[in-house]
Order: C-alpha cells, then structure tokens, then sequence
C-alpha cells in the first residue's frame, strides 16, 4: 500500500476518534456521565454505531481515551511553559503557577473519580513527578532553592501545596498559593 494511502488513513482515525472523544466530553457535559450511550455518541460524531464499536468498546473506554489525550495536553502546555523561561528559578516558578492554575479548573466531580483511577493517571503523575523534580534539582544547582532537601521530597511537597488551587476561589489566590509554595523552598539562612 502506498505511504499516501496509509497517511490519509491515519489521518482519518485520528480525526474521527477525536470527534469521538470530543462528542462524548460534550454529552457528558451536557446530560451528565450515567445518561450518555455509544447511540447518542455515534450519532453526535456522525458515525454509525458499529463503526464507533470499531473504535471503543464502551462509553468508559472512550472517557478514559478523552482523559489520556486532556492529561497529555496539560503535559505538553507544561513543557512549553518550561521552554519560554530563561533561567531555572523563573522555569521552577512558571511550571509551578501553570500546573497551579490547570489545577485551579479542574474541581471534584463524579466525572474526575471515575477518571482518576486509571493506570494512565499513575504514569501521568509519574510523569509530572519527575518534571517537577528536574526543574527542581536545576533551581537547587543555581542556588534559587534550599539543597538540603531532596528534589524528590521538594517534587512531592510542591505536587501536593498546588493541588489545593482546585478549592481556591480565585487566580489571585493561586498565585499567592505558589509564592507561598515557592517560599518555603528558599535556601536556608
């Protein structure tokens, strides 16, 4: 088969799984998680029903697909983030005051403990994990944060202060969650 056809193939699953992850978000939202079926999901994307059940088995499989590609998104924004700062204290703060804000719009909901269970949310934070800890070991090398604690240790504190944006009532108060977060982790002395 030519490359052309294979690559135009591609490109149509790509594009008709994500009108499929898009629609069911979309359902979800507007009818809650128990009211959406594969019907009203096939028929939102365009697609016939058997021609959906190609692609997922079930309404779960594709909220968990919608959840891996909105993780991955946030992963992405992140590492852009990380790449317009200068130097590693101001890499340190803008990751921290992004991941803070992603954080601040996601909030608790039926939807959220569903998707939080699944084997792609322990590699997401695994992932994050290590982020957080590199730019963390970086701002220590330059001397912008204490060194007597770990960067794994700082990863964690930072990881679980910042989570808390999600109850805060405004950006202004999850910025002063990060200086406060970014506080504690001055050098000693």
């Amino acid at each position: 088969m030519p490359r052309l056809w294979n690559d135009t193939i591609e490109a149509h699953r790509r594009a008709v799984r994500d009108a499929t992850l898009d629609a069911t978000a979309a359902l979800v939202a507007e009818h809650g998680l128990t009211s959406v079926t594969m019907s009203q999901i096939a028929e939102k994307t365009g697609i016939g029903r058997a021609t959906l059940y190609k692609y997922f088995p079930d309404v779960d499989a594709i909220l968990v697909a919608w959840h891996e590609r909105h993780i991955t998104n946030h992963l992405v924004h992140l590492a852009k983030v990380r790449d317009h700062a200068d130097d590693a204290g101001d890499r340190l703060k803008a990751v921290l005051e992004a991941f803070a804000l992603i954080s601040h719009g996601h909030h608790d909901t039926e939807l959220a403990a569903l998707l939080h269970r699944g084997e792609h949310v322990a590699r997401a934070r695994q992932h994050l994990h290590a982020f957080i800890r590199d730019l963390l070991a970086d701002a220590a090398a330059a001397g912008g944060i204490r060194d007597d604690v770990g960067p794994d240790e700082l990863a964690s504190y930072c990881l679980h202060a910042l989570t808390a944006a999600s109850s805060l009532p405004s950006k202004a108060a999850v910025h002063r969650l990060v200086t406060v977060t970014l506080t504690g982790m001055r050098p000693p002395g």
